[in-house]
């Protein structure tokens, strides 16, 4: 994992890319922040926000595009659309500083009332686990847009401050709540 001051390019990202296109993910079994499964080690965190019931559509191409994360402040880089097996490397803002992250889709969920994916962690992230970003229509009709985390922190700086680590994936959580309410507003 790398610590940054300067936001990186995105040749910059495309290069971290190339290094751990063949990387494990750091954890097992997958889809554990789909079926809500609770593992030793790890924490499970769930922020979810409301959206407008006549968005399911404009949710969906917010979350295939990259919109939600993008619009959250990350720099973005994939080496392929969003399916199974797709990677990721991401640049995500600190306090001070920039941190980088790559990550493999490992679900794809397009159902008629939900649609989103889990992407598992790979050895350049600052935490082990996984992370789903679903919209979701339920059975009244209302929609609303779940972001879940089951993971526990691997940089040694975050295994010292678990607080301080859960203060910033909350964070980060809450801005791709925003970015999704401002992508189905637009």
């Amino acid at each position: 994992m790398a610590v940054r001051f300067r936001r990186p390019s995105e040749a910059d990202l495309e290069s971290l890319l190339d290094r751990c296109r063949h990387e494990d993910l750091t954890y097992e079994p997958t889809c554990i922040s789909l079926t809500g499964e609770a593992r030793a080690g790890l924490k499970t965190h769930r922020w979810t926000a409301p959206l407008p019931d006549h968005a399911f559509l404009a949710a969906q191409e917010a979350i295939r595009a990259w919109a939600v994360h993008r619009g959250a402040g990350l720099g973005v880089v994939t080496d392929g659309p969003l399916v199974v097996g797709t990677n990721v490397a991401m640049s995500a803002p600190l306090p001070v500083g920039f941190v980088d992250a790559v990550c493999r889709v490992v679900a794809i969920v397009d159902e008629v009332d939900r649609f989103g994916f889990a992407y598992g962690t790979l050895p350049v992230h600052p935490e082990r686990g996984e992370e789903s970003f679903l919209v979701v229509r339920d059975e009244r009709g209302a929609l609303r847009f779940d972001v879940c985390a089951v993971s526990a922190p691997t940089h040694p700086l975050a295994r010292l401050a678990p607080p301080v680590a859960d203060r910033i994936q909350s964070s980060a959580a809450r801005r791709y709540l925003a970015a999704m309410e401002r992508a189905v507003a637009a």
